[in-house]
C-alpha cells in the first residue's frame, strides 16, 4: 500500500514532464536532429532513476529545515533571473572579450566568478533571510547507499562517453609526455568537481530544489521544476552567446526545445540523486565524472 501512494505521488509530475519534454523533441525534430534529446531523455531521465532507486532503497536522505519557503524560494527565484540574464549572457561575454578563451588567467578568472554567483551570492541570500547553510553543504559520502551508487553511476558515465564523445581521440591526439597524465588527469578531476560540480550542483539541487519542495510540498514536483529551471537557465548564455553551444540553433524556439530536450534530463538525474540521498558530495563527484573525459584535453592544453 505504501508502494502505491508513493507511485501516486510520482506519476502526476512524470506525466507532466514527459509532456513538456516531448514537445521540445517535437519542435527539435521539425527543424531537423534531436538525437541528442532523444538520448538524454532516455538514460538520464528513464533508465537511470530506477537504478538510483534501487541502489537507494535502504538510504535515509537527511531532513533539510526550510523555515520560511515562500521568502527563501523568492530571494533565490531573483537572484536565478539575475544570474540567468546577466552573468550568462552579459558577464560571461565581458570575461571572453577582456581574456584569451583557454588561457590560465581566463580559466582562473572563470573560476572565481562561478564559485561567487554558484555559492558565495546564494550562501549570502541565505543568511540575509535566516536560512540555515551548513546542512546544505555537508558532503554525506559516508551515507548508507551513498558510495555504491557513485561507483555503479560513474562506471556508466565513463562508459557512455567513451562510446559518444570524442573525447578518446581528441587526448590521444595531445602532444604530450603520458606522464603529463599523472598530474593532469587528477587536476582535471579536481578543477572541473570544484568549477561544474560543486557550482551548479549546489545552486540547483542543494539551495533551489530544497526551497521548492519545501514550498510545493512535492519533491517530485521539486525535481520536475528545478531540471525546467535549470535548462531555461541556459537560453539567455545561448542566445547572447551563440558560440558556446548554440551555433546550431537556428532561433530562440530551438534553444528552448534543445535546453528542455537535452539538459533538463540530466537535471531530472541530479534532482532525484539529491531527493533520494541529500549527499552534495555524491553529486559533485558525479558531476565531474560527467564533465571530466570530454575536458580533459582542454585542461592539457591550458595547463600543460
Amino acid at each position: 500500500m505504501a508502494k502505491a501512494a508513493s507511485v501516486m505521488k510520482w506519476a502526476p509530475w512524470a506525466g507532466v514532464y514527459a509532456a513538456i519534454w516531448a514537445g521540445a523533441v517535437f519542435l527539435r525534430l521539425q527543424a531537423g536532429d534531436a538525437t541528442d534529446s532523444l538520448a538524454s531523455g532516455v538514460i538520464f531521465a528513464l533508465l537511470l532513476p530506477p537504478l538510483v532507486w534501487a541502489l537507494t532503497r535502504k538510504t535515509a536522505p537527511a531532513a533539510i529545515l526550510v523555515a520560511r519557503p515562500g521568502l527563501e524560494l523568492g530571494a533565490v527565484l531573483i537572484w536565478l533571473a539575475i544570474y540567468a540574464v546577466v552573468c550568462l549572457g552579459w558577464l560571461f561575454t565581458v570575461i571572453k572579450q577582456n581574456f584569451v578563451a583557454g588561457s590560465q588567467t581566463y580559466e582562473l578568472v572563470m573560476l572565481a566568478v562561478k564559485l561567487v554567483i554558484h555559492v558565495a551570492i546564494p550562501i549570502l541570500l541565505l543568511k540575509l533571510v535566516g536560512a540555515r547553510v551548513a546542512p546544505l553543504l555537508a558532503p554525506r559520502l559516508g551515507a548508507r547507499g551513498v558510495l555504491p551508487l557513485l561507483i555503479v553511476l560513474a562506471l556508466i558515465f565513463t562508459a557512455l562517453l567513451t562510446v559518444i564523445s570524442p573525447a578518446l581521440k581528441e587526448i590521444s591526439g595531445l602532444k604530450v609526455a603520458p606522464s603529463v597524465f599523472l598530474w593532469a588527469a587528477p587536476g582535471a578531476f579536481a578543477w572541473l568537481a570544484l568549477e561544474a560540480g560543486f557550482a551548479e550542483e549546489f545552486l540547483f539541487r542543494a539551495v533551489l530544489q530544497t526551497r521548492l519542495a519545501a514550498f510545493m510540498k512535492s519533491e517530485a514536483g521539486a525535481i520536475v521544476i528545478g531540471a525546467l529551471l535549470f535548462a531555461l537557465a541556459h537560453v539567455p548564455g545561448l542566445y547572447l552567446r551563440p558560440d558556446t553551444a548554440g551555433d546550431h540553433l537556428p532561433n530562440l524556439t530551438q534553444m528552448f526545445a534543445y535546453v528542455i530536450g537535452t539538459l533538463s534530463p540530466i537535471a531530472v538525474l541530479f534532482g532525484f540523486i539529491w531527493a533520494r540521498t541529500r549527499s552534495l558530495g555524491l553529486l559533485i563527484l558525479l558531476h565531474a565524472t560527467v564533465d571530466f573525459l570530454p575536458n580533459l584535453s582542454d585542461f592539457v592544453r591550458t595547463w600543460a
